[in-house]
């Protein structure tokens, strides 16, 4: 009787626990924390127990993946890139031997389990750092990493020249644009050092508008805003962009620095950027699920490469080691729509690898993936539990149309969980950007990089206020030490619930984007034939802007 039992189990999985997870979603269940529920407790201790995840039938519900998704098997995948870190200069940046021993590893790895893996080779300027920077004024040296620092992708220079404000809005809720049009340079003099400040545009633009009037040097300063805490006053880890093409050296100073050079035009400025910026070759790794719809792709991703500066076991391997486990457990899964993993490359550099992935699709291409979802350092020290804001009702930008659904997702699986949750600002710092820029639904989690925790994330999700929510964020202490496994356990069940769902049914999706006005002509897609899944009823930002 149990092995008939088990082989009905096999052929439909999805079909018998789809509906008791719709129900447990649509009415918005807020249960106690899932592995403490004596309901799924009492599930996973029978036939779960049972089958196991080698029979690929939890593999196959949204209950059941994230049961298989252990945060020791992840573990494994966070040593083996802290381990390739150490044995190569103590990173895994791309274009160097640890990135390229990260991407065998992977590949490596999911060749095991049978996936057909793709590489895609593209080219990007590489970035590294050789030594600390140096400014100098009046006789007054400032310290590097503390008063300023590289705007990254910024080109090497040693020059001395006056420094000359441009277009700078000081004090309090100021919205600065400082450097954002030629017209700002209008009366800039030609060989001097150019003083900018934070805001409106992108920083390489600002970089490359001073060099185009005759700046020999650029300091970006920070926006001042100190409404708006640590993140407008202090230092960040900020990029020019792959793209920069101004040719001269770019450092980034705090917003009290700033005030400082603004009161000191004419008076000489040396400045110094030791690093080495390079044409080179990098790549991004692709695999998908064998089954599954091919005209309704949910992509999974994000970016495989660390900082120069450090191992990356948080920023990205936390991302990396979940979305390398959730594939080798889909691997087994009985699925509607395909899966597509991706593990980017050069998203330090300024999003290079997703980008160029996705300006490479053609536009039938675009239109087969119905969602991208992002995962980019899910286990924070000090963490907090941040789900995108597709919605657009935390931070008021909305992404296209299906990501609120998705949102929903996500965080009706962390009701379900009995756990806090908040809304992630769509910041175009990771590598959901160019997505989100073609119009593609997406969504994600995160765990929190520089920004400081408040007193209210404190008392929600544990940890210390004013702190930053990873300490070691873009730093060489970014190692094995630095994961906090609770974060990377719940996150990485997240995951696999809401991947999972979607894999069988895209319909909260369709449903959501069947209802959108088309943003070219206004009309209802109601009427409109779209993809779906063939199990529905119904058819159908790093730093470097601002």
């Amino acid at each position: 009787m149990q092995l008939s039992q088990q082989s009905r189990l096999r052929v439909r999985p999805a079909a018998m626990l789809l509906p008791l997870v719709a129900a447990t979603l649509s009415l918005g269940v807020q249960a106690s924390p899932l592995k403490n529920s004596t309901a799924v407790d009492n599930f996973w201790s029978g036939p779960a127990k049972f089958f196991e995840c080698r029979f690929g039938i939890l593999n196959s519900t949204p209950f059941g993946l994230p049961r298989c998704m252990a945060a020791d098997n992840i573990v494994e995948h966070l040593k083996m890139f802290d381990d390739i870190a150490k044995a190569n200069g103590g990173n895994r940046a791309a274009g160097l031997p640890g990135y390229d021993a990260s991407i065998d590893y992977v590949k490596a790895e999911l060749e095991k389990a049978g996936y057909e893996v793709k590489l895609h080779a593209f080219p990007f300027n590489a970035f590294y750092p050789q030594g600390p920077g140096v400014l100098q004024i009046d006789g007054t040296s400032y310290v590097f990493d503390t008063d300023f620092t590289y705007l990254t992708q910024t080109e090497a220079g040693d020059v001395t020249a006056p420094v000359q404000a441009v277009d700078l809005q000081l004090g309090e809720g100021n919205t600065s644009s400082s450097g954002c049009e030629p017209e700002d340079f209008a009366e800039f003099t030609a060989g001097n050092i150019a003083l900018v400040q934070r805001g409106t545009c992108a920083f390489g633009d600002k970089a490359t508008n001073a060099a185009a009037a005759g700046a020999t040097g650029v300091i970006v300063f920070n926006q001042g805003d100190v409404l708006d805490d640590e993140g407008r006053t202090g230092l960040i880890n900020a990029t020019l962009g792959d793209a920069y093409a101004g040719g001269i050296p770019v450092v980034f100073a705090t917003y009290d620095l700033g005030l400082t050079l603004s009161e000191s035009a004419g008076v000489p400025v040396n400045l110094v950027a030791d690093v080495v910026r390079e044409q080179t070759e990098t790549f991004n790794l692709t695999a998908e699920t064998s089954g599954g719809n091919p005209d309704n792709v949910i992509m999974v991703g994000g970016h495989l490469d660390s900082v120069f500066e450090g191992p990356g076991a948080n920023d990205n391997g936390s991302g990396s080691a979940a979305i390398l486990e959730l594939a080798l457990q889909m691997k087994k899964a009985r699925l509607r729509n395909k899966v597509r993993f991706a593990f980017w490359g050069a998203e330090e550099a300024g999003l290079v690898g997703s980008t160029q992935y996705v300006l490479g699709l053609t536009d039938a291409e675009k239109a087969q993936i119905k969602v991208y979802l992002n995962f980019d350092m899910i286990a924070s020290p000090n963490y907090g539990y941040f789900i995108y804001d597709g919605d657009g009702s935390t931070f008021g930008l909305e992404g296209p149309a299906g990501s609120t659904a998705t949102e929903k997702l996500f965080e009706k699986y962390f009701a379900i969980r009995g756990l806090p949750f908040e809304g992630s600002e769509i910041s175009f710092r990771s590598d959901y950007a160019q997505f989100f820029e073609e119009g593609i639904p997406f969504g994600g989690l995160f765990t929190g990089a520089e920004e400081l925790k408040t007193e209210e994330q404190a008392e929600k999700f544990g940890g210390t206020a004013g702190e930053a929510l990873d300490p070691c964020y873009h730093a060489e202490c970014d190692d094995i030490s630095n994961i906090d496994m609770e974060a990377l356990e719940i996150n990485a069940d997240a995951m696999a619930f809401v991947t999972s769902w979607l894999s069988l049914t895209t319909k909260p999706i369709d449903e959501e984007i069947a209802v959108t006005p088309d943003p070219e002509t206004g009309d209802n897609r109601m009427a409109l034939s779209v993809k779906s899944s063939a199990f529905d009823k119904t058819h159908w930002g790093h730093h470097w802007i601002k």
